[in-house]
């Protein structure tokens, strides 16, 4: 709420509005944080296990492109652009 001089046009005093409570007493926002503690273990958790397949997913796709290479014979000395002329 404001109260705003009529002559002046300037806000003489303002009243915040009241804030709902985000939580209605303790043993709730216990539980929400206890909640909040287990997602985040469980995130934790996935990434650990994501950096651990981290090394063998990188060794299969190097032995990919390993064998891609091998499949397929290289040329010979590619000429550049410039050694053209």
């Amino acid at each position: 709420m404001l109260k705003i001089d009529v002559v002046t046009r300037a806000v003489i005093s303002h009243v915040a509005p009241a804030k709902p409570r985000t939580f209605s007493d303790f043993e709730a926002a216990a539980k929400a944080m206890r909640e909040q503690e287990g997602r985040k273990e469980s995130i934790f958790r996935q990434a650990v296990d994501a950096e651990k397949n981290k090394a063998n997913l990188l060794e299969k796709k190097f032995q990919e492109a390993v064998k891609k290479a091998k499949e397929t014979p290289d040329e010979g000395p590619r000429l550049r652009d410039f050694e053209i002329d």
